[in-house]
């Protein structure tokens, strides 16, 4: 089908709504109400999550049969979009390879790895079946205190994000996915996740322009393709209380017509708090095409996909919305989609998932990334019977992170892959589990704690500071935010390795052996004591 003719075809003003929706579904297969999503609402663009990914095999059958449910039904192939970042935000299954996250590369120093990570999550993302992937993540990280952001950006200056930003969508694109950059105009500087509520930043057009806008108008320049709106308010731009998904000043005025991009704009989830909580999701869907954004995530909901639809089939009749404004969002995705949805004869074999040269290159970007911030390390000996890995479990740090793997354990893979004995604390350790942690460590000289973003959780601190005073020897190592180190004094040993991964944690255990020297460099600034 030509690109003329795909945009041109006689589509139905519901079948043009249906291609500007984007929604996901609960399981491993294809669900009755996704059936009538698609069927009777023509939503044309599906997401994926975790939940979604059992294995490769399940996964790219599902994809194949969302296709073929989307051709059927609505005539035009499906965007099937994924958050595949690296790191804590990804969705692939176990037997895939999911890349380290956005800080944990930038800490190698080598961009190259970058282009690296995207080559191999668009090389596996394409051989299943999947074309659109929603990162490289470009937003600044100029605020410890973000929730949501931290190490997924690639650091705290514009130069680092750009660096290894756009070789990350270099490496996507060149493969042949569509990559979305996110979050513009800047997600990095605030305390709020906008999943749970509403952030709100006071910048002027010319503080953005200094900071935060670098990195998206260098990847614009680069080519970018797709960009995501952040849910965030920025009253020095726009003076009406709408985040930036809303705003016509921000959308239309400061990216397409200021910064002159000219691609594919989409919103982030409309199901998210800072809209759905602040404006209802339908009325968010209908403003934020009012704003000039062309596709419209409502990932989770059938009632609020089907509500959505009959909102914006309302504005349109009544003459509130533009038929124009729908026909060019129609036409722009399905530019996008003949460009990378259309069926194709260069299939990639599903054997390129998980293989082993992708899974090798993972771990070399892994074990460059592992950062020694502090002291020096000594490396533990095999079976050392007086060394004991402690630290706390994993958990869903934000709702833009995947759910936490079960069995995930810093202490017990540590304990399995170097001997020694191991204790899992709780996030948050109280005094009694302080006291059981003391009476673990009596007999061991040295003491490995895994500590996971424990500036927001200052038991893990607290751990750690009673180590030490009782005179052992203890290597703290951060599997989250770096920051946690700052806050610690008098340890033998810090190492940075921004993510609780089981790649991370293989990696980790490669550095304490002694086999891997921890190379890699704080990108982010340092603050001792801040």
């Amino acid at each position: 089908m030509g690109n003329q003719a795909m945009n041109r075809r006689e589509l139905s003003l519901r079948e043009k709504i249906g291609q500007l929706i984007v929604t996901g579904l609960p399981g491993l297969t294809i669900t009755e109400d996704l059936r009538e999503l698609v069927r009777e609402w023509k939503i044309g663009n599906i997401i994926l999550f975790a939940y979604n990914a059992e294995d490769k095999s399940q996964l790219a059958a599902l994809c194949g049969d969302l296709q073929r449910l989307a051709l059927e039904e609505t005539g035009c192939p499906a965007l099937i979009s994924i958050d595949q970042e690296g790191g804590r935000v990804t969705r692939l299954p176990q037997d895939a390879v999911n890349v380290p996250g956005a800080m944990a590369v930038a800490a190698t120093g080598q961009p190259d790895y970058a282009l690296a990570a995207g080559r191999i999550t668009a090389k596996e993302l394409k051989a299943l079946g999947i074309n659109f992937n929603l990162a490289p993540v470009l937003d600044i990280n100029n605020n410890k205190r973000n929730p949501v952001i931290n190490v997924r950006a690639y650091g705290d200056t514009a130069e680092t994000v750009t660096a290894y930003g756009l070789q990350m969508l270099r490496g996507l694109q060149e493969e042949g996915v569509l990559a979305a950059v996110k979050h513009f105009p800047g997600h990095g500087d605030t305390a709020v996740d906008s999943h749970l509520g509403l952030p709100s930043v006071p910048k002027t057009l010319e503080a953005l322009e200094k900071l935060e806008l670098r990195p998206f108008r260098a990847a614009i320049a680069a080519g970018a393709e797709a960009l995501t709106i952040a849910h965030m308010l920025f009253p020095a731009i726009e003076p009406e209380r709408v985040p930036a998904t809303m705003s016509r000043s921000i959308v239309t005025g400061l990216l397409k017509r200021e910064l002159g991009y000219e691609g594919l704009v989409i919103s982030d989830c409309l199901e998210m708090d800072a809209i759905q909580k602040y404006y209802g999701t339908a009325q968010g869907a209908l403003g934020a095409l009012k704003a000039g954004i062309h596709l419209l995530f409502v990932s989770h909901t059938p009632a609020l996909v089907r509500e959505t639809v009959q909102v914006i089939e309302q504005a349109v009749l009544s003459g509130d919305l533009p038929m124009e404004t729908i026909d060019e969002a129609v036409d722009k995705v399905l530019y996008y989609k003949m460009k990378y949805a259309s069926p194709s004869e260069e299939a990639l074999p599903l054997s390129l998932v998980g293989c082993e040269a992708h899974r090798s290159q993972a771990s070399a970007i892994s074990e460059a990334g592992i950062c020694l911030v502090e002291g020096e390390l000594s490396p533990i000996a095999l079976g050392s019977a007086r060394t004991l890995f402690a630290g706390s479990y994993p958990y869903r740090t934000d709702r833009a992170s995947s759910q936490v793997r079960p069995g995930l354990s810093f202490p017990a893979a540590m304990a399995e892959r170097l001997g020694g004995a191991q204790l899992l604390t709780d996030i948050d350790p109280d005094e009694a589990e302080l006291g059981r942690l003391l009476r673990e460590a009596k007999d061991c000289d040295r003491v490995v704690f895994g500590l996971y973003n424990a500036v927001d959780n200052l038991g893990q601190l607290e751990a750690v500071r009673r180590l030490v005073s009782a005179g052992k020897r203890v290597t703290a190592v951060a599997l989250g935010k770096p920051y946690d180190l700052e806050m610690l004094a008098w340890i033998e040993c810090g190492l940075a390795a921004f993510e609780y991964t089981p790649l991370s944690l293989a990696s980790v255990a490669r550095v304490l052996a002694g086999e891997v020297r921890p190379e890699g460099r704080i990108e982010c600034v340092w603050q001792r004591g801040s």
